[in-house]
This record gives C-alpha cells, sequence and structure tokens, in this order.
C-alpha cells in the first residue's frame, strides 16, 4: 500500500516546513534518499558518539560543548519522531495508538532528565550520573525502536513514501526547538504550535552556547 503521509498531501506542519525550506533554498531531494529507519538510526548512532565524548572526556570545556550538542541533537530527534514517526504508527500499524503512546512515554522520561543535564556544569558531581541514567532509558528506547517498531513501520511503507518521510523528517528538525521542554504537549497539533513559538528562543540562545570545533550554533541544514 502507498501512503502519501508525508508526500505532497501531508498534514499542515509537514507543508509549511517544506515551502519554508524551499524559500531558505534548503535541498529537498538528494540522490540517494535514505529511507526513515536509516535516518532514524543515523541520528541514534551519532547522539550516542556525543554520550561518548561526553563521559571520556577530562577537559569540562569539551564536556560542554559536546553537552550542548548532545541536547541540541536528542531534543530535535525526539521531537521530529513525535511530529513525523509516531503519527504514522498510529495511521498505519493495527496497534500503532498503543506503539506510539508507549513510546512517547518513553520520551518524556528522557525529556526530564534531559532537561536537568542541559542546565548543569561538568562541574557538578551529578553531570556524569545524570546524563549515564538518561542513556540508559534512551537506549531501551532506541532499542526496541530499532528491532520492532521501525521494522515494521517500513513494512507498511513504500520506498517513495519512506524516502520521503525521511526528506520531512530531517527539515522538521530545523524549525523546532533545540532545548528540553518536558511541560510542552507531545502530540500535534499543540506541540507543533508550541514548538513553533518555543524554536526560536532556543535557537537565539544557541547562538551564545559553545560548540565542539566550531564558533557558533551547528548548522541545521547541514545535518
Amino acid at each position: 500500500m502507498t501512503f502519501a503521509f508525508c508526500s505532497s498531501r501531508t498534514p499542515y506542519f509537514s507543508q509549511l516546513v517544506s515551502r519554508v525550506s524551499q524559500r531558505r533554498g534548503i535541498a529537498t531531494a538528494t540522490n540517494m534518499t535514505p529511507r526513515i529507519i536509516d535516518t532514524i538510526k543515523k541520528d541514534h548512532r551519532e547522539i550516542e558518539s556525543y554520550y561518548g565524548k561526553i563521559i571520556t572526556s577530562k577537559d569540562e570545556d569539551e564536556q560542554t560543548r559536546f553537552q550542548n550538542l548532545f541536547t541540541w541533537e536528542l531534543a530535535r530527534h525526539s521531537i521530529g519522531e513525535e511530529l513525523i514517526v509516531y503519527p504514522l504508527f498510529e495511521k498505519l500499524l493495527s496497534d500503532g495508538v498503543a506503539m506510539a503512546n508507549k513510546d512517547r512515554d518513553q520520551h518524556m522520561k528522557v525529556k526530564m532528565q534531559l532537561k536537568a543535564f542541559q542546565n548543569m556544569t561538568p562541574s557538578n558531581t551529578q553531570f556524569v550520573p545524570t546524563i549515564r541514567e538518561l542513556m540508559e532509558n534512551l537506549s531501551e528506547h532506541t532499542k526496541e525502536e530499532e528491532s520492532d517498531d521501525l521494522p515494521r513501520l517500513e513494512q507498511a511503507l513504500s520506498q517513495e513514501d519512506s524516502e520521503g518521510c525521511s526528506k520531512t523528517f530531517d527539515r522538521t528538525k530545523m524549525f523546532v526547538p533545540s532545548r528540553s521542554h518536558p511541560s510542552a504537549p507531545d502530540k500535534p497539533p499543540y506541540e507543533t504550535a508550541v514548538g513553533l513559538l518555543t524554536a526560536p528562543i532556543d535557537h537565539l540562545a544557541d547562538l551564545f552556547r559553545k560548540w565542539p570545533d566550531t564558533s557558533g550554533m551547528p548548522n541545521p541544514s547541514t545535518k
């Protein structure tokens, strides 16, 4: 079955992201577009690599830089899943509503831990223990997604629709908050509205944060 959820007939937010991306000159197609499962896995591996940098480094400045990058990527990834991927579970899979709600509950635990971690300094004795506990919960969540949730979704999507959702997911991450806000709604359309209001504040603050190997905020269009 071909499901055009992430095509030109998508809900309002996906259409908005596509139009703004085109105005900014952000590419909306590539010669080799990954499927949505590959895009999600790539994010998971990047988040894990930033975590590794944080817990192995003995330099507080380096830890701060990767703390910001870890927060930036995990916050955007989580909201991207909630806006793009979980609605697909609900529409395409027989038990998709229960699956999406389970994943949202897991996200909420991680968001609360990320909220605490993103405001810590490396000198805090709870800095490393906090991110270790966060990663324990996150690793369990990502393992379930990669072994069960996402493969089942891929079976319900055509190649074209999976690639389209992958592009929409990446574009969506450019417009959502880059810090954890666990009190915000986690379901569209309310999450969309709050995100569009909160994101500019986060993105402005990002300009003044430290980042690995860069003098400013990471460029979302290159992620």
